[in-house]
């Protein structure tokens, strides 16, 4: 909100000093000023992202702290503090090595996410797990564990999630795992209904009696028959560039 006032407030004051120059009662040629202006627009946009990001509003405080730093040695640039051009933004690829090992250590995150149910008016909250840009190994067996909305991403590591020690709530629950590399496991009681997307463009697939392998690019999509009827049921959806991944029921 504060970011719309901002850039609000700038495009008014930008449109008063172009009228007035046009009318000639100030001197202004944006020409001269354009070298300062697109340094201070890229800042503000990096600055959105990065704030939006703990805002939990989508943001992003890689590209925003990227940006960020790239307006900044722009403005200096151009204020010959120091030599730096649009062409020098090869010179920050250091950053992305900062950013990955950050990553790396950065702890999970828990998001808050506003949703309504359709048989019930009042709004209420519930927490969304979200792993970014994450390496190691992942487990989900504590005795009674609650199962909630999850969107997990990783970049190497594996996942361990066993349901049978879980409490699920009677609800549908969404369930999504992406990996560029790595093996997930997964363990259903019997009686849950469930219907899993499972896919990898280099690996092996085996959900219950289904089993894919030795090809590229394959997929098995399973359902259980209950699942349609069913108050307590997972959706889950799994993405995985290389490696396995195995779904039992016990």
């Amino acid at each position: 909100m504060m970011f719309r006032y901002i850039l609000a407030l700038g495009l008014i004051i930008l449109g008063a000093v172009l009228v007035l120059a046009n009318i000639g009662i100030i001197d202004f040629q944006i020409d001269e000023y354009w070298g300062l202006i697109i340094p201070l627009v890229i800042m503000l946009l990096g600055l959105k992202l990065f704030i939006d990001e703990f805002k939990y509003k989508g943001g992003s405080w890689i590209f925003g702290s990227l940006l960020v730093i790239f307006g900044s040695l722009l403005l200096l640039g151009e204020l010959g503090i120091i030599e730096f051009t649009f062409s020098d933004i090869v010179k920050l690829w250091p950053l992305l090595i900062i950013y990955v090992g950050y990553s790396i250590i950065k702890p999970g995150r828990r998001h808050k996410t506003f949703v309504s149910e359709k048989d019930d008016k009042e709004k209420k909250f519930y927490d969304k797990k979200v792993r970014r840009l994450s390496v190691g190994d992942h487990e989900f067996k504590q005795p009674n564990w609650k199962v909630e909305p999850m969107n997990l991403w990783t970049a190497a590591g594996s996942y361990y999630i066993d349901f049978t020690k879980a409490f699920i709530p009677e609800k549908e629950i969404p369930i999504t795992i992406n990996s560029w590399a790595g093996d997930v496991q997964i363990l259903l009681p019997e009686h849950v209904a469930f219907r899993i997307d499972a896919s990898v463009k280099a690996g092996e697939i085996k959900i219950i009696d289904q089993t894919a392998d030795g090809v590229i690019n394959h997929s098995i999509f399973y359902e259980s028959v209950d699942y349609d009827i069913a108050d307590r049921k997972l959706d889950i959806t799994v993405k995985l560039k290389a490696g396995s991944i195995r779904v039992d029921t016990v």
